[in-house]
């Protein structure tokens, strides 16, 4: 038996820091080569890191391999459907300390359409001359161009970072475009789509010289602090380790290992299917009932809900969601001024899949989506009703606070109001006809 919890092993595969390591070498070693066999990678062409804890530390740990502190990189802005980790600021005010350790611009949607302005995004980086351009995103329904980005980068020169968190199972089923013929780099966590332990892999393409200037055949170049003649390979793995890192967590690489395993079998790509075919049914019922989505539609697993048509946002209605026991996630769309009070709603397709739901059954979901919207337009009027009659009684005429904070508080001390519990009960006894299969 291997003691993969408490066991230090500081280093790599063939050259640890502790004794006794030989075995988690070979777990290592299965877990490396499974993630390329999964994402159908050449060795020869390709390595993968096992040992981030998460993706959001993987990618601090490309962008301190790539970059010098304070040099340029280019991201999805969080309001059109990028990450905190690829960096944000509001303002003067740095979010995400990304933005603090380099400096950051972000790309934007074509508002005419919900997708990636790429014209844009190619007259800002011919501009800014960025050294990094990250292709990546967290709520953002459509398919990349990694083509184009791969175009737009190499002008700069720069090199591509695509971060597939979210969507990296329906790649390695081969249901969508893969970035890895584009990318100098790949970035995936190992939860999400592709159904492993929290975590993050970081893929290098093999034999890339750090320097920009060499990577294009121009000279020797400047390098970028980390040292000149080193290769992308090196300078990832040393960023992990010792730059980051000490001992990886060892029970995750092997959870990991038999993730990648399964990954590999017929029923892994099936579900990856029924994970398409239902968020496509989600986006066509919804639509079908009124509701305007972000870019129009899905190619992926996830649907962004716009409800400022429905005069509500998403903060509210998420709530009013978990109270009736429906995950969702509230999320900021183009245009939005608050973060606490986002004008989307993201819902996935993965989990109730998981459970045994087809097409049709997503048609049901989506009414009930609709169903809660109305109650928490209800449970406003109630609640705003309820604000006015304290602040009669109360001297000071601050009332319970914000709308929103009211709106929360009359939920809280009302989740058994009938309206609430009727319909609670009519889900949850829809729900229970199914159990998790896959």
């Amino acid at each position: 038996m291997v003691d993969t919890l408490d066991k230090s092993s500081e280093g790599y595969p063939g050259a640890r820091y502790h004794s006794c390591s030989a075995n988690i070498d070979e777990i290592e070693r299965t877990c490396q080569a499974r993630v390329l066999q999964a994402f159908n990678l050449r060795p020869e062409e390709w390595g993968a890191n096992v040992q981030s804890m998460s993706c959001s530390n993987a990618n601090l740990y490309v962008y301190s391999a790539l970059l010098g502190v304070h040099d340029r990189m280019m991201s999805l802005d969080v309001a059109s459907g990028g990450h905190l980790s690829h960096g944000y600021t509001r303002g003067r005010k740095k979010i995400s300390h990304i933005s603090k350790y380099f400096e950051t611009l972000p790309y934007h949607l074509d508002a005419s359409t919900g997708t990636i302005d790429y014209d844009g995004l190619e007259a800002l980086a011919a501009h800014y001359k960025p050294k990094l351009i990250v292709a990546g995103t967290s709520t953002y329904s459509r398919l990349i161009d990694y083509a184009r980005i791969r175009a737009i980068a190499s002008r700069s020169p720069a090199f591509v970072m695509s971060d597939i968190s979210h969507i990296s199972g329906l790649i390695a089923a081969g249901l969508i475009p893969s970035p890895f013929e584009h990318s100098d780099v790949v970035t995936s966590s190992t939860a999400k789509l592709l159904r492993g332990p929290r975590g993050g892999i970081i893929f290098y393409r093999k034999g890339v010289p750090l320097s920009l200037a060499k990577r294009n055949g121009n000279g020797n170049g400047n390098g970028n602090g980390n040292g000149n003649g080193t290769t992308v390979e090196d300078a990832i793995n040393s960023s992990v380790f010792p730059g980051h890192q000490s001992s990886p967590h060892n029970n995750t690489t092997a959870a990991l290992a038999v993730a990648l395993q399964q990954a590999l079998t017929p029923q892994f790509k099936e579900y990856q299917r029924l994970v398409l075919l239902n968020a496509r049914a989600l986006a066509d019922a919804l639509k079908e009932l009124g509701y305007a989505l972000a870019s129009g539609g899905t190619d992926t697993h996830l649907v962004l809900l716009d409800l400022r048509s429905k005069g509500i946002d998403g903060a509210r209605v998420e709530r009013v969601l978990e109270v009736l026991g429906v995950a969702s996630n509230r999320n900021v769309l183009a245009g939005d001024v608050s973060a606490r009070e986002p004008s989307g709603l993201r819902i996935g397709s993965p989990v109730m899949t998981a459970r045994g739901l087809k097409p049709e059954d997503f048609a049901q979901i989506a009414r009930f989506v609709d169903s809660a919207v109305e109650l928490t337009k209800e449970l406003m009027v109630l609640a705003d009703n309820s604000g006015r009659c304290r602040r009669a009684r109360e001297s000071n005429g601050n009332g319970n606070g914000n709308g929103l904070e009211r709106f929360m508080n009359f939920v809280a001390e009302n989740e058994n109001l009938d309206m609430v519990a009727e319909l609670r009960s009519e889900i949850r006894a829809w729900v229970e006809r199914f159990t998790a299969t896959s």
